[in-house]
């Protein structure tokens, strides 16, 4: 039986074009692949499942060019040797009491459910489609909820919703929040701090999933890390070995509950992300996922979204590919500029990535929250609109200015649809209630700043 994403001829389609991406001549691979696929034979597709493999590992074995090696480490003590200069972690004003913490934490997690419900029922849809769609029962541009009503019985044939709970995600099925891979992360490093605390390792990160995740629950590098972990690689051979998705989004959308639990503090927050996501990714993928968690860390004082860019771009390497992208965002004059021009650009620069990379994805983030200006609905509307991965791309920017906006201030149109409940695959979570998760969350921030305090105080470097 073939599964999804360990399918070893769809890898290696991928492969060559992730080696390409890192500056590596793949032409004699993509001649390979070409013949391979004229010679398959159908009646023993196992022949070409070997011949893919074998072809992985002679792609694995060429030398990564000596520029990438040097711009884009991926152990932390390299990351932090070259990133920018002076990046410095916030400091916690004393006069921010634990209500408006609670407030700005219970916004990150409705935000960055109400954007991932908003774009789950279109995930991985072109911008131009979602807007054929939209604008088929005048709903363009979009303010609410998807729904089907008015929507032609032929073009929801041409462009059926999600398979995974799609449906259920539609403004006139909404129950509560359907389960989701990009929420199942954030509550399953909650688990981590509170079973685990501050102290966590990346193998306490592996054995979390080995024993709470169901496999297909996971998808592209997280898949087959898990199989490279069964398999008895440790981190961060689990995210290198035969892994041609290890630079997508997976970082990103598993990087909110870092910068929830390390509030005022981004630098510690890309630290936990980095144990995290070296599990399952290199790279871009690692970037992303300390970019953003250090970001989400220090929106709960800093609300200027291009300051807390910077944040986030204080942790990672400043020549790599994900932070030349992100400084191309940042140097369009997005605040005075329609958002599909923006759009326009941004497709015109990073749309030959996959639509569920890394890069591409995140520059679509930026670049919503810079627009939507504080306003939740405007920012995730924009972030969904600009189509690709949608779901995880309302999540991230729903998650940030929920953090800076607070529950409190959240649109009801957007949050009383969840009705404070979220499903889950993982034991112990199913039916949570958000502001239960909210108050958890705030108890574990609790213990990693008092961690951090008394070793500071011990006079220890890092803990």
């Amino acid at each position: 039986m073939i599964i999804r994403y360990l399918d070893f001829v769809e890898r290696l389609e991928f492969d060559i074009l992730q080696r390409q991406d890192e500056g590596i001549d793949v032409t004699h691979e993509k001649s390979r692949l070409r013949m391979m696929q004229e010679q398959a034979d159908p009646q023993n597709p196992e022949k070409f499942q070997q011949e893919a493999k074998q072809l992985m590992h002679e792609l694995s074995s060429k030398p990564i060019p000596a520029d990438l090696a040097k711009n884009e480490p991926n152990d932390l003590e390299s990351i932090r040797q070259i990133r920018p200069p002076g990046g410095a972690s916030l400091h916690l004003e004393s006069n921010i009491g634990e209500a408006a913490f609670y407030d700005a934490t219970l916004g990150g997690w409705l935000g960055r459910a109400a954007g991932c419900l908003l774009g789950k029922p279109i995930e991985r849809y072109h911008r131009t489609v979602i807007r054929e769609m939209l604008e088929s029962n005048d709903s363009w541009p979009l303010d609410n909820y998807f729904t089907a009503v008015g929507m032609p019985t032929d073009l929801l044939e041409k462009y059926p919703w999600k398979r995974r709970l799609g449906f259920e995600s539609l403004r006139e099925n909404i129950k509560c929040m359907p389960e989701d891979d990009d929420l199942n992360y954030t509550m399953l490093n909650l688990h981590i701090l509170e079973t685990i605390g501050p102290d966590f390792t990346s193998e306490d990160v592996a054995n979390t999933w080995l024993k709470k995740f169901p496999v297909l629950e996971l998808f592209t590098a997280e898949r087959i890390a898990y199989l490279n972990l069964l398999n008895g690689l440790a981190p961060p051979e689990s995210a290198q070995y035969l892994n041609p998705f290890r630079e997508w989004i997976g970082g990103q959308i598993r990087a909110d509950l870092w910068g929830y639990a390390c509030r005022g503090n981004p630098e510690k927050a890309a630290e936990f992300s980095w144990r995290d996501t070296q599990m399952t990714h290199t790279r871009t993928g690692i970037y992303g996922g300390m970019f953003f968690a250090a970001m989400i860390a220090a929106a709960f004082v800093e609300h200027d979204v291009r300051k807390l860019v910077q944040f986030g771009l204080d942790q990672i390497p400043p020549e790599s590919r994900f932070s030349n992208a992100i400084r191309f965002v940042l140097d369009i004059p997005i605040e005075n500029t329609e958002w599909e021009t923006v759009v326009d650009a941004i497709y015109e620069t990073l749309g030959h990535y996959h639509w569920v990379h890394t890069i591409n994805n995140s520059a679509l983030t930026i670049a919503a929250l810079i627009k939507g200006n504080g306003d939740y609905e405007q920012t995730i509307c924009n972030a969904v609109m600009g189509g690709w991965d949608t779901d995880c791309n309302g999540a991230t920017a729903g998650s940030i200015i929920g953090v800076i906006n607070g529950a409190k201030a959240l649109p009801p149109k957007w949050i009383q649809p969840l009705n404070n409940q979220i499903r889950s695959s993982l034991g112990g979570f199913d039916r949570s209630k958000f502001a239960d998760l909210a108050h958890r969350t705030l108890n574990v921030a609790t213990s990693v700043k008092a961690k951090y305090i008394s070793t500071q105080i011990a006079g220890a470097d890092d803990f």
